[in-house]
């Protein structure tokens, strides 16, 4: 169905996330008071507050009774509450360190294109890093991000930090990352991962694709993460 024939509180909210995408309106800022933001979509208060509830429910701002709306903010705690889904073998929540090793910008290959969606001749940056549990690595990340969706990307090498990449994508390059697709199997450590985690090559490891979409449900990155479950376990509620 188009999306002129969808109900106005779907075009509505599309409208609003499209702003939210274009940087109207920023992370942080209040959103105008509801008979303001009606009057400018040319629809009631009551189908207004149907395409906020949405756009809540999506993480994408936040309201207060009394207050108003706001564009929800990536902060470190918030990301890593929401898409950090390492946890100790006792079900106890952890919070990880991370330590990059190495940062390129060259070409995709094609499981990067094909998962970005990108053209043939499209160049990535391609960011190794551990993420580290009470100074242990137990997860490699090989995390690709379009070049065009994020010129001048940068990272410190070598340096321990505990910011969170979503927080970062969202503050420099204007980019909020609604959801992800995640895809796990079991398999045996290559020789560069096995070497970063400190194990022997083939040690069982449990591998998670997944690739990231913005508010206006482009996909924006890929991240392949090698977790050590000997140590820590990979847990997700469903509701």
């Amino acid at each position: 169905m188009t999306l002129e024939r969808q109900p106005l509180y779907i075009r509505a909210e599309a409208e609003l996330r499209a702003r939210i995408a274009r940087g109207d309106y920023k992370p942080g800022q209040s959103l105008p008071t509801e008979p303001v933001l009606a009057a400018d979509l040319g629809i009631s208060q009551g189908t207004l507050r149907r395409a906020l509830a949405a756009l809540e429910r999506q993480r994408l701002i936040e309201r207060r009774q009394g207050i108003g709306s706001r564009v929800a903010e990536a902060t470190p705690e918030r990301e890593l509450f929401h898409f950090f889904r390492a946890e100790s073998l006792h079900r106890g929540r952890v919070t990880p360190t991370s330590l990059n090793h190495s940062l390129e910008t060259a070409p995709a290959d094609a499981a990067e294109r094909r998962a970005l969606k990108l053209e043939k001749d499209a160049r990535v940056h391609r960011l190794m890093r551990e993420r580290r549990i009470q100074g242990k690595a137990m997860i490699a990340e090989l995390i690709a991000l379009p070049e065009a969706l994020f010129p001048g990307f940068a990272a410190p090498l070598g340096e321990e930090l505990t910011d969170e990449f979503y927080g970062l994508y969202q503050r420099r390059f204007g980019l909020t990352i609604l959801r992800v697709e995640e895809k796990l199997r079991a398999v045996e450590a290559p020789p560069g991962i096995a070497r970063l985690l400190g194990r022997e090559e083939g040690w069982p490891l449990l591998l998670i694709e997944r690739v990231a979409f913005d508010v206006m449900d482009r996909p924006v990155e890929r991240r392949r993460s090698w977790l050590e479950t000997s140590r820590i376990q990979y847990a997700v509620e469903l509701r």
